[in-house]
C-alpha cells in the first residue's frame, strides 16, 4: 500500500535538482540540510539487510557473489551516508572453484544472506546458503571482524533468509522461495531444530524471495517480493508459525534512478526515534543494483504503508536522522601498510603467495592463461556514482615476456586497456570483447585488440577507464594512458557495456596482471584513484 506526499511538500527539492548537480555530488547531500536523494549509495550495493547494532548503529550486510571476501557490511549513523567496514566471510572456503584451481564459481558465493546482532552472547550472527545446497553461519564479537565459520548445515539451503531473535532470545530463521519456510535454530544458533512451511506465493504472481522477518508491537511480519512481477509483499501473525496474512507493499513502482527497474526485495528498519524505513534496491545495469530508502508509516490494519511522491518511489525524502557524514566513496589509495582496505575485493579467492602490500601494491602473475576470466589475483572496486573514472598507475620493471597487466571494465562482456609485452616490445592495448556465456560462465571470446601502441622505452604507465555506468546513459567505457600523468592520450574506440542481469553484480574496476607463457613476472601498482 503507498501513500502520495505530493507535489506541495517536496517543492523545495525542486531547486536542488534543477541546479544539474551529479548523484556523486549528492552524495555529500548538500540538497538541503534536511533532505537526501536517492540512490544512498550510488553503487552496487544488493539484497541488504539492515538493523540496528548495539550501539545505535545501522550495519547493512550485502551481497557480492564470488568476489572475495565476501559478505560486504556497510555502517551508518543516519540511513542515508554509509561507509564499508569489513566483511562476514573472510575467504570463499566454500571448494577449489572459489580458487580457480578446479573449475569457476561465477554468479556463485554470498548472496541474499542475514545479519543480526545477540545481545545474550555479544556475537554478530551471520547466515547464508552457498551454492544451493549448504547454509553457512559465521560470528564475530566485532561487526567489523575478524569472522569465522562456526557452523555449516549441509543439504539444507535457507535460501534468500532473514534471521530474528526474538524477545526471548529464540532464533528464527525464514527463508525459501515460492513455498517459504520457517526455521528454529539452537540455543547457541548453530543448528536447526525445527522447521515448517509457512505460506505460498499469492495466487497470480510468479513466486516469492527475498525474505526478511521481523517484530513489532508482539507482531510478527515477514518482508518479500515476487520480482518478476514488480511486487513487495508484507505478511503478519501473532504466532511466528503463523497462520499470515499478506498485503501488497508495493507493485510496479516507478524507480527514482532514470533507468532503474522497479524495486524490490530489501529490509524494514526502525530508528531509535520510532519510525520506520524502506531500504529496496534498483536494478540499474551497467552500475549495479542500488539502494534506494524511503519512509513507512503504519495503517490502522496494522500493515505499513510506503510513502510515495505521486505515486513513484521520491527521488528525494526528509532525512530520517540528522546527518552524520562518512568519509568519501571517491578518492586515491596507495596502498599504505601491509593490508588492503575493505573497499577492495578480489574476483575468486587470490593466491596469497602472489600479491604483497608494502607502500605500494605488487601483482605477481598467479596464471598461465590468455583468459582475463580465469586469471587468478584480479582485484576490483566498487564504481561509484553515475559516471565513474578509474585510474592506476603502474610500474611494469619485471613484467615477463608475455605478461599482460592494466585496467577493466569487469563484468561478464569486458574490456580493458593494458601493457602487453613480447620480447623486446611493450605496448598498450584496448582489448575489447571480452565476454562469458550466461548459462555456464565459460569464456566465449578473449576479447580482440582495438588499439595499440608502442611503449617500449617505457616501463611506468597511467592508465583510465571512463565509464558511463548510467542505466539511460551512453553505456559506455573510453580508455586513455599517460606517460608522465600530466599528457593523456584517448585510445581509438569505444566498450560497450552489458545491460543484462544474469550475472547479478555490476561493473568494476579490475586490475590484472597474469601471464601467458611463463610465471615468474610482476608489477608495482603504484596507486588507484576512484573519482
Amino acid at each position: 500500500m503507498l501513500v502520495n506526499l505530493g507535489l506541495a511538500v517536496f517543492s523545495l527539492f525542486a531547486s536542488a535538482n534543477s541546479a544539474g548537480l551529479p548523484h556523486h555530488a549528492l552524495e555529500k547531500h548538500q540538497t538541503a540540510p534536511s533532505t537526501f536523494t536517492n540512490p544512498v549509495v550510488y553503487s552496487d550495493f544488493a539484497d541488504n539487510d539492515i538493523s540496528r547494532g548495539p550501539d545505535g548503529k545501522f550495519y547493512f550486510s550485502a551481497s557480492n557473489m564470488h568476489f572475495s571476501p565476501g559478505a560486504p557490511i556497510l555502517r551508518s549513523s543516519d540511513l542515508v551516508n554509509w561507509e564499508p567496514i569489513g566483511h562476514s566471510v573472510p575467504t570463499l572456503a566454500f571448494g577449489a572453484a572459489y580458487d580457480m584451481t578446479d573449475g569457476i564459481a561465477y554468479r556463485r558465493g554470498t548472496w541474499a544472506s542475514t545479519m543480526r546482532y545477540r545481545a545474550s552472547n555479544g556475537l554478530w550472527y551471520w547466515i547464508g546458503c552457498v551454492d544451493f545446497w549448504v547454509t553457512y553461519i559465521y560470528t564475530a564479537s566485532d561487526v567489523a571482524g575478524p569472522w569465522s565459520q562456526r557452523s555449516a548445515l549441509y543439504g539444507n539451503c535457507y535460501y534468500d533468509c532473514g534471521l530474528l531473535i526474538d524477545d526471548d532470545d529464540t532464533m528464527y530463521v525464514v527463508h525459501d522461495n515460492t513455498n517459504v519456510k520457517m526455521s528454529q535454530l539452537s540455543a547457541d544458533g548453530f543448528s536447526e531444530v525445527k522447521v515448517q512451511d509457512i505460506f505460498g506465493t499469492p495466487e497470480g504472481y510468479s513466486g516469492l524471495e527475498g525474505n526478511r522477518l521481523y517484530k513489532r508491537n508482539g507482531t510478527y511480519y515477514i518482508l518479500d517480493d515476487a520480482p518478476s512481477d514488480g511486487a513487495t509483499f508484507i505478511w503478519k501473525s501473532s504466532n511466528v508459525w503463523g497462520p499470515w496474512t499478506s498485503k501488497l507493499l508495493i507493485e510496479k513502482v516507478k524507480a527514482p534512478v532514470g533507468g532503474g527497474g522497479d524495486p524490490d526485495q530489501g529490509s524494514l528498519v526502525e530508528t531509535a526515534n520510532g519510525d520506520w524505513y524502506f531500504m529496496s534496491f534498483t536494478w540499474a545495469y551497467p552500475a549495479g543494483r542500488m539502494p534506494i530508502l524511503a519512509p513507512l508509516t503504519w495503517g490502522s490494519d496494522g500493515f505499513p504503508v510506503l510513502t510515495t511522491v505521486n505515486g513513484e518511489w521520491g527521488a528525494s525524502y526528509p532525512m530520517p536522522l540528522p546527518a552524520v557524514k562518512t568519509p568519501s566513496w571517491t578518492g586515491t589509495d596507495t596502498f599504505p601498510g601491509t593490508s588492503l582496505t575493505v573497499q577492495w575485493e578480489w574476483n575468486h579467492n587470490p593466491d596469497a603467495t602472489k600479491f604483497s602490500v608494502n607502500n605500494g601494491l605488487t601483482l605477481s602473475t598467479a596464471t598461465v592463461t590468455t583468459d582475463l576470466y580465469h586469471a587468478r589475483n584480479t582485484l576490483t572496486h566498487r564504481l561509484y556514482g553515475p559516471q565513474p573514472v578509474g585510474t592506476v598507475i603502474i610500474d611494469f620493471t619485471n613484467i615477463a615476456d608475455g605478461d599482460r597487466t592494466g585496467l577493466s571494465a569487469f563484468r561478464d562482456q569486458a574490456s580493458y586497456i593494458g601493457v602487453h609485452r613480447s620480447g623486446s616490445k611493450y605496448s598498450i592495448n584496448f582489448v575489447d570483447g571480452l565476454l562469458q556465456n550466461k548459462t555456464d560462465w565459460s569464456t566465449i571470446s578473449n576479447g580482440t585488440i582495438v588499439d595499440t601502441v608502442d611503449i617500449s622505452s617505457s616501463r611506468k604507465v597511467w592508465l583510465r577507464t571512463n565509464i558511463d555506468a548510467r542505466a539511460d546513459g551512453t553505456r559506455l567505457a573510453t580508455y586513455e594512458y599517460s606517460l608522465n600523468g600530466t599528457a593523456w592520450v584517448k585510445m581509438k574506440g569505444s566498450a560497450a557495456l552489458s545491460t543484462g542481469w544474469e550475472i547479478f553484480m555490476g561493473y568494476r574496476f579490475g586490475i590484472f596482471n597474469f601471464a601467458t607463457a611463463a610465471l615468474g613476472g610482476s608489477v608495482k601498482v603504484v596507486s588507484f584513484t576512484n573519482a
